[in-house]
């Protein structure tokens, strides 16, 4: 049986840690051993810890930030941990689990290395030196990776552009499952929840889903709240994350004097009620893998406000509901959450979901047939190539 061994930098909440937790806890088990190896600290840990059938390793020294040290210990405890449990296949998320899972996994003789670009970590907000330096340093790494997953058609042609990869690349979704989000709360339980969050009869709610850190620019929401409230009095902001931009936010709310109008939810594991709840959803992201909290939003029947960054227009399901600017267009932001709002008063529209369900490509267990699928392949591809090799006309 082959060992399949995922290694992602942190388990906390987010697109590419759950896709990762599906994938090993979803592998047929029949063919594939499955085994998975994450940094401390996150929230998602004891839950990985629980997934049955599946081995969990925890590195306490593979963190996000670039520590000579640490990331020194981190690569010996990775390359220890490949060898102990014999990997066939190592598929990496992450930058930085990407970089040193990538390099353990050569060094621990695994024949076959693999990584998912979830957007990549070469980013806008990087000097121009800086990011220079990371596609070398992705280049390099390129020689030792067998194959490519990107989660967006934008990044499989960056890869390309930046001469990472040639034809050895898939674009595989980060699907979802979207039954949660069509089911509907009864009109008590929907309206209890918006009391939860503060809101009053005949006020919108415009609701963000995302880790508070700089990608995701909520201080951005908080800048188009304050232009959408002067025009919409009765439009209300909630933010369902929480982050090291905690502290930031909440001073600046205080500052603008949007108490009463901008609520910070943290996190909350109940996120397809939550949606039921929304008149809208808005994503103010400065850089993007592929965001599924679009795809969730698009199947709860959701209208949406977003920028247009990624692999954010791949993921527009509903046209007649989505309003894409660019990053850091405020104006554009606040003037697309007025113009959905006014035109069909917002809320999930039962009608929008059931026209638009979601293409196949989106769905979690398509993703786990499309990797169980490349699998296959490059293991059938090795196997051929040890044939090949081991054939000589003596032998025939």
């Amino acid at each position: 049986m082959n060992t399949i061994c995922h290694i992602i930098t942190k388990l906390e909440l987010g697109g590419a840690q759950e896709i990762a937790l599906y994938a090993v806890s979803h592998l047929d088990r029949t063919r594939f051993r499955s085994v998975l190896v994450a940094g401390p600290g996150g929230m998602l840990t004891e839950e990985a810890r629980r997934l049955p059938g599946v081995q969990t390793f925890i590195v306490p020294s593979l963190g996000r930030r670039i520590h000579a040290i640490s990331d020194l210990l981190a690569f010996v405890h990775l390359v220890a941990v490949l060898r102990r449990v014999k990997a066939t296949i190592v598929h990496t998320h992450s930058s930085k689990a990407g970089i040193l899972g990538r390099w353990a996994a050569w060094c621990a003789g695994v024949p076959l290395i693999l990584h998912t670009v979830h957007g990549f970590g070469i980013t806008p907000a990087q000097p121009g030196f800086v990011q220079r330096l990371l596609i070398l340093v992705e280049r390099i790494t390129g020689w030792i990776t067998t194959y490519w997953v990107t989660v967006a058609e934008i990044d499989a042609r960056k890869g390309r552009t930046w001469g990472l990869f040639t034809t050895n690349v898939s674009v595989i979704r980060p699907g979802i499952d979207p039954n949660p989000f069509r089911q509907p709360l009864s009109p008590a339980d929907r309206q209890r929840l918006r009391e939860e969050f503060g809101i009053g009869s005949g006020e919108f709610l415009i609701g963000t889903v995302a880790c508070l850190k700089p990608q995701k620019a909520p201080e951005d929401v908080i800048a188009v709240a304050e232009r959408v409230c002067v025009r919409l009095p009765g439009a209300r902001f909630v933010l369902i994350g929480d982050g090291a931009m905690r502290p930031r936010l909440e001073a600046l709310i205080h500052e603008k004097g949007l108490q009463d109008k901008v609520r910070l939810a943290g996190w909350r594991r109940d996120v397809p009620r939550a949606m039921s709840c929304f008149d809208l959803l808005l994503l103010t992201s400065r850089w993007e893998g592929l965001p599924r909290v679009m795809l969730e939003a698009a199947s709860a029947g959701l209208p949406i406000v977003a920028t247009r960054v990624g692999g954010v227009e791949e993921a527009v399901v509903q046209r007649d509901r989505v309003r894409l600017c660019e990053a850091g267009d405020l104006a554009g932001l606040a003037a697309g959450i007025e113009a959905l709002l006014s035109a069909g008063g917002g809320g999930a529209s039962p009608t929008a979901g059931d026209k638009h369900r979601l293409p196949v490509e989106f769905h979690i267990e398509e993703m786990v047939k499309q990797y169980q699928s490349l699998y296959d392949r490059l293991l059938s591809q090795r196997r051929n190539k040890l044939a090949s090799r081991s054939w000589s006309p003596a032998s025939s």
